[in-house]
């Protein structure tokens, strides 16, 4: 094994693992080193995302999500299924199955590409040089002309509620349930802890959110926000805001919870409680003190918009920096900067990053919403279009939720666009698209869409944005 390389990325999640396949594309000579192993010692590529968040995740909404349908559903289509039941243990053995095909695919990239896989803790020293321990404690040096520091984040705990991985558990442990809880606690009622909390909801739980905060997805458009609560609120989540947990105790085989509120102090028990406030980035002992790189505030690494460190040569990016913990923003920050590396003037717009909740229906976003846009002082006007509107919507079951796009008022350029509903995901990015090329909300209205489909909502909000919407009643113009 060299220990020299063009590039040593630290961390091979999504951020880490793209970055050293593009740089290896590039003719870059690549190392990554991952600390994460096997129970056969074998390196696992993927981070968080692959192994113990998104794909997990999604492995498990997509389940729950089918089982629903066949209990609550099936019917409407006159689809009759006498007590559906299900099979959590087979369950899991899907989610493994397509998270083992995925890492592995990974690894068959790194090989395919020339990248060079190192096992062991990477730490930054001076020099933009590379320190690795191994299991055994023994050290390398490995000199790097870059180093791309990819670490990722860790689940935040609380004192209140201390995670034992039996009880009480974060979102790995709530990840690997083998038996719906009749009853289950989340703390937490943001991203996390909604795709959790609607998982086991689906399969049959009582589910009981305490969400510190007094309003509901905040960081959302409220609009979208306070539709997507009284859609949750229907499908059985327990919703409560502005509740602060104040403590938690496993007594007699559940845990007893306690929390405050305006009305008082209050206690629940709950068979789990998941912990989901957030992550943390995974910034300790990653670098020494003669590095050259330094934290903000909140053990994020301070970078500039190219990701550059205060250290020449040395790049962080992914959840390890400022901006939203979203997989594909660290994958696009890891091509920036080893493009950038290579000589290429490549940089991210930071203004079009989609973000969604990958609830049924899904919620998602990207650009400004008419809360931010009110508080800049900028003239906007808005388009909604309800999915109770839509012909293919409807047809499919599917019809809860509604597009809105906003745009300048003087310029008409999009500004944001905001989807609760079925297949959100897919339909801001269409939007995305639209505002990556400086489109006009006009722009997406003179545009064809196809009949009937999904998409259709995108192109009557952008048509209400002036007033001109086909399929609804139109609202009066602001004069």
């Amino acid at each position: 094994m060299s220990d020299k390389y063009d590039v040593v990325v630290i961390g091979g999640g999504p951020a880490g693992y793209v970055a050293a396949i593009k740089a290896a594309q590039l003719g870059l000579s690549t190392a990554c080193v991952e600390q994460w192993v096997d129970d056969k010692g074998k390196v696992v590529l993927g981070g968080t995302c692959c192994n113990i968040g998104c794909i997990p995740s999604k492995a498990l909404l997509d389940s729950s999500h089918k089982f629903a349908e066949a209990r609550d559903r099936f019917a409407h289509h006159g689809i009759e299924i006498e007590s559906p039941s299900i099979d959590v243990a087979a369950m899991q053995a899907r989610k493994q199955k397509v998270v083992t095909q995925l890492v592995g695919g990974i690894a068959g990239l790194f090989k395919h590409n020339g990248v060079t896989s190192i096992i062991g803790t990477g730490k930054v020293i001076a020099g933009a040089k590379v320190e690795v321990t191994d299991a055994a404690g023994e050290q390398t040096v490995l000199e790097a002309g870059n180093v791309i520091v990819a670490a990722g984040s860790v689940p935040v705990n609380i004192p209140p509620a201390p995670v034992d991985n039996e009880y009480i558990i974060d979102s790995t442990g709530a990840l690997e349930l083998e038996e719906v809880p009749a009853r289950l606690g989340v703390i937490g009622a943001g991203v996390i802890g909604l795709e959790l909390g609607s998982v086991w909801r689906r399969l049959g739980s009582e589910v009981v959110m305490l969400e510190a905060l007094e309003e509901f997805l905040p960081m959302m458009d409220q609009q979208i926000a306070k539709e997507a609560a009284k859609i949750f609120k229907k499908q059985g989540l327990d919703i409560r805001l502005g509740t602060r947990v104040t403590g938690a105790e496993v007594v007699d085989g559940a845990v007893q919870v306690t929390y405050s509120n305006a009305e008082g102090e209050h206690s629940e028990t709950f068979d789990k409680l998941i912990v989901a406030v957030g992550r943390k980035p995974r910034s300790e002992e990653l670098f020494s003190s003669d590095s050259g790189i330094s934290l903000d505030e909140r053990g994020f690494i301070y970078v500039n918009d190219f990701c550059e460190t205060e250290a020449p040569h040395v790049y962080a990016i992914g959840d390890i920096v400022r901006g939203p913990m979203l997989a594909h923003k660290g994958s696009e920050e890891g091509i920036m900067v080893v493009e950038r590396i290579a000589g290429k003037q490549t940089q991210i717009n930071y203004d079009c990053i989609p973000s969604v909740i990958y609830t049924h229906p899904e919620v998602a976003a990207v650009g400004k919403t008419e809360q931010e846009l009110k508080a800049e002082g900028v003239d906007y006007k808005a388009g909604v279009f309800p999915f109770a509107a839509s012909g293919r919507a409807l047809a499919a079951d599917d019809s809860e939720g509604m597009v809105k796009l906003l745009a300048d008022a003087e310029t008409d350029r999009i500004l944001g666009c905001h989807v609760v509903g079925p297949s959100a995901a897919d339909l801001v990015q269409q939007v995305v698209i639209a505002m990556e090329f400086g489109s006009s909300a006009e722009d997406l209205a003179l545009t064809v869409f196809g009949h009937p489909t999904l998409s259709e909502a995108v192109h009557e909000a952008a048509l209400a944005v002036d007033g001109h919407a086909i399929h609804i009643a139109n609202r009066k113009k602001r004069s």
